[in-house]
């Protein structure tokens, strides 16, 4: 039977960061059951894989499922393969773009590899929703649908701005919310976790288990992280994010240009200061910003790379921007002639060519030094230095096409 620290012990760690715990009563009842039992709680978050990379805001919440773990309870990372291809309506004022199954494949494929920067792989489960979702009936769809009502769905806050807007809402986005809170009476989950604005969600996935005759997952909210441009929640689609699995010197650089507004924010949130050291390092935020953000930004990198990477980094960090020099060891690639996206994303400076030519319009890459906007200029013969973003350069070769 498997031994867990004290109640208090666990709910003081669990609440430390959380925005809302729902209902709070109910999770310690769920602990005292699984000390009583030695049964571990199944904890689950599901994460849609409509981008290639996980990134710091997510770490936000699987740094709390690392805490589940760390007491002794099973972790669920949940791939929303399934659930990616109708897409998630949170926030936003419009359909989202269907992905392709071929698309989604891929960003599952590079979540696997990431994911275990945070979780610890002996007390984590990977699932995939297409498992069971795939099997459902019609029969079993209309069975989902009928536990709710689109009175319900149109409390939402992000349906109902649409709706008095007369922005339209398709019946597909209604289903989401089913979707992902079926998965929970598939998985049996004690607790789900997810972002503040993922809490409808969540609560939907309280009510499907109660109509399924199951007793209701407690729903874990977690705080959103602001990305680097200190406005919008982190996210791909606003290209203001940090992968986990980006270059050490990518991260450090990122790091360092947020907002000294964001670095209290960032601190609490994301760095490794402990409860004991983390008044210090707030302090250290409002009295020295440039100092905190270089320890964050050295926390940040030792965390994914290692202390010897964020030393690197920083010395990185100084030579391009202190001593104003360009790296002197940098990687070097052949290519055929081609559009300059379509050379970013075959190096893996960019992760699509509409991220490349999106990088090229706001001015973020220079050819042998001198800023170029149009993704589509093709690249000739010849060798070329590119700078992407603020940090990442390459020499390139482009060779004669020899088979046109």
């Amino acid at each position: 039977m498997a031994a867990f620290p004290p109640l208090n012990e666990q709910m003081d760690a669990i609440r430390r960061g959380a925005v809302e715990i729902v209902p709070e009563d109910a999770l310690a009842r769920k602990i005292e059951r699984a000390i009583r039992t030695g049964v571990p709680l199944v904890v689950k978050q599901g994460f849609d894989p409509t981008r290639p990379h996980l990134h710091l805001g997510y770490v936000v919440s699987l740094r709390k499922l690392r805490t589940f773990q760390d007491l002794g309870h099973t972790v669920v990372f949940l791939l929303g393969d399934f659930t990616a291809l109708v897409g998630d309506p949170s926030g936003r004022s419009e359909t989202r773009p269907r992905l392709s199954e071929a698309e989604v494949e891929a960003n599952a494929a590079t979540y696997k590899e990431q994911v275990f920067k945070v979780l610890d792989p002996q007390r984590t489960v990977v699932e995939r929703n297409s498992r069971w979702l795939r099997r459902l009936t019609m029969t079993d769809v209309l069975t989902l649908t009928s536990h709710y009502t689109v009175a319900r769905m149109l409390e939402r806050d992000d349906f109902a701005k649409r709706f008095a807007s007369g922005n339209p809402i398709s019946l597909f986005e209604f289903l989401y919310p089913l979707l992902v809170a079926y998965d929970s009476v598939v998985l049996k989950a004690d607790v789900e976790m997810g972002g503040n604005d993922q809490k409808y969600n969540l609560l939907v996935g309280r009510t499907l288990m109660e109509r399924y005759g199951m007793e209701p997952q407690v729903a874990m909210i977690m705080p959103l992280l602001r990305g680097t441009d200190g406005e919008r929640k982190m996210s791909q689609s606003y290209d203001n994010y940090i992968g986990i699995s980006e270059p050490p010197e990518e991260q450090y650089g990122k790091t360092m240009s947020i907002p000294d507004a964001l670095l209290e924010e960032w601190t609490t949130l994301i760095s490794t200061a402990g409860a004991a050291d983390l008044p210090a390092a707030l302090t250290r935020c409002r009295a020295e910003p440039y100092a905190a953000k270089r320890w964050l930004a050295a926390d940040v990198v030792t965390q994914f790379h290692g202390a010897g990477a964020a030393a690197t980094a920083a010395a990185h960090f100084d030579r391009l921007f202190k001593a104003k020099q360009a790296p002197a060891e940098r990687p070097s690639f052949t290519h055929r002639p081609a559009p300059l996206a379509q050379v970013l994303k075959d190096i893996g400076f960019a992760a699509s060519l509409g991220e490349a030519r999106r990088m090229a319009s706001q001015g973020g890459v220079q050819v042998d030094g001198a800023k170029v906007e149009e993704g589509n200029r093709v690249l000739g013969p010849g060798s070329y230095v590119l700078k992407y973003g603020k940090l990442r350069f390459a020499d390139i070769e482009i060779e004669i096409d020899r088979e046109q």
